[in-house]
């Protein structure tokens, strides 16, 4: 956080103890909606709602909310009188409103599109039959289309007495069955005669996505083509909304969130618990436990070599230090995996040249990893071959892990699991039991030596 967003924070939190409500009004008045969300961030849920409340004016109230996370937003809407809840809606764009009455108990969403009864309430109920992660979910319906028969002159006219709909960047044409035909700037249609027809100056070669595409791909389109809006289609073509740059960068944010929930054994689905810790510990609970099985194995491995460490006690030194690399080589090549898949930069095409590089990679480290403490161990315990063996044990369990890095997230998508939740605790897991496995294995071997 910046010097003036904790500056600001901090008169908040001061005037909120004293309960200096007109103060606080006068502050909020002043501070822009993106900057009262990101204050959101640092304030627990009760301290939101009374600030929310003391927003004046509707369409305020619904900047902030576009700017939060929508489990957060549905949380704070819960609490205000329901004719409020469907002020605030009406004046946010179709599709925030919409994921936002997705997060709501369905009693509250149901009575709040009652209210409303409108054409807003009616675009909302539809944008919910779509799932919430596809194009259908995050577009907006309100996207302004222009009929290929018309010229340039009556097109302009008609952008001229447009309302409130998103109109950014380009202009979408439609033939009579409202069907997605071409597409034009705003700059292409100043600079060709006024008595052109929409039909002879369009381009037809149009990047569009159906409803049911989800939308980390349509992330994908839109960064690989560089546009800055992609239209949305149905069933025979039909034009039903647009999705612009800036749901693209929610999308890239969220998706990549994600995957750091999943892949730190949590879950998004904590935002909705809030501070409620026993239902957060229960979501994290599983991959904890899947890490202290290897705990247990790793354990038992080591309980098995009793006689190896009971021989050589200076190998005990060493164990943190070879599960631990392993771990952490393991961890980074699956981390490049999850996002590699996850921007599609990765694929199953590539698998094996990704492979040979991470295992080039995991050598290289390990030959370095593997000679220092070699080094170590050898000065440390005054014995040359234990210096040869942690440092082969180094090397070995380091090539291993690079190579589970990249396999067992590839196992799991070729298995329809995301990789990003499944693939760290589980290599986390079987890196320490091969470390543990190659280093007492190594050790046993030269047990002769290390005496």
């Amino acid at each position: 956080m910046d010097h003036n967003h904790q500056l600001l924070l901090d008169t908040i939190r001061r005037l909120i103890r004293r309960d200096a409500l007109p103060n606080l009004t006068k502050v909020l008045s002043k501070t822009h909606p993106a900057d009262i969300a990101h204050l959101f961030r640092y304030l627990d849920l009760k301290e939101q709602r009374l600030l929310f409340n003391l927003i004046a004016e509707p369409a305020i109230s619904a900047d902030v909310l576009s700017e939060l996370d929508h489990a957060t937003g549905a949380h704070i809407l819960e609490q205000l009188d329901k004719h409020m809840i469907t002020e605030v809606l009406q004046e946010m764009a179709t599709d925030d409103a919409a994921d936002i009455v997705g997060y709501m108990p369905d009693e509250l969403a149901d009575e709040i599109l009652n209210i409303m009864h409108d054409e807003d309430s009616e675009e909302i109920e539809h944008l919910l039959q779509y799932e919430e992660d596809t194009a259908g979910g995050i577009m907006s319906p309100d996207v302004y289309a222009l009929e290929q028969s018309l010229t340039v002159k009556e097109a302009i006219a008609a952008l001229q007495e447009a309302g409130d709909v998103e109109m950014v960047f380009y202009l979408y044409v439609i033939n009579e069955q409202g069907q997605l035909v071409g597409v034009l700037s705003l700059r292409q249609l100043l600079t060709v005669p006024p008595s052109s027809k929409l039909s002879d100056i369009m381009i037809t070669d149009v990047f569009s996505v159906r409803t049911d595409m989800d939308q980390e791909e349509v992330a994908r389109v839109v960064e690989k083509y560089n546009i800055l809006a992609v239209p949305v289609v149905g069933d025979n073509n039909r034009l039903m909304g647009i999705i612009t740059v800036d749901d693209i960068i929610d999308v890239l944010r969220q998706e990549a969130t994600e995957d750091i929930y999943k892949m730190a054994g949590a879950s998004d689905e904590e935002l909705l618990y809030g501070y409620k810790s026993f239902k957060i510990a229960r979501l994290r609970l599983p991959w904890l436990l899947v890490n202290l099985f290897g705990g247990v194995m790793t354990g038992y491995l080591m309980w098995r070599f009793k006689m190896t460490l009971k021989e050589v006690i200076a190998l005990i030194s060493f164990i943190p230090v070879i599960t631990g690399m392993g771990g952490n080589v393991g961890g980074q090549s699956a981390t490049i995996m999850v996002r590699g898949f996850a921007t599609g930069r990765i694929d199953f095409t590539m698998l094996r040249q990704v492979f040979f590089k991470e295992v080039r990679v995991g050598l290289i480290m390990g030959s370095v990893c593997g000679l220092t403490v070699g080094l170590v161990a050898w000065g440390w315990h005054g014995n040359p071959y234990l210096g040869v063996v942690v440092g082969l044990a180094m090397v070995v369990a380091m090539v291993v892990a690079s190579s589970m890095g990249v396999i067992a997230p590839a196992a799991f998508k070729k298995l329809g699991i995301d990789p990003a939740i499944a693939s760290t605790p589980f290599v986390q897991t079987a890196n320490d039991i091969t470390g543990i496995l190659i280093y007492f294995a190594l050790a046993t071997t030269f047990l002769t030596l290390l005496k």
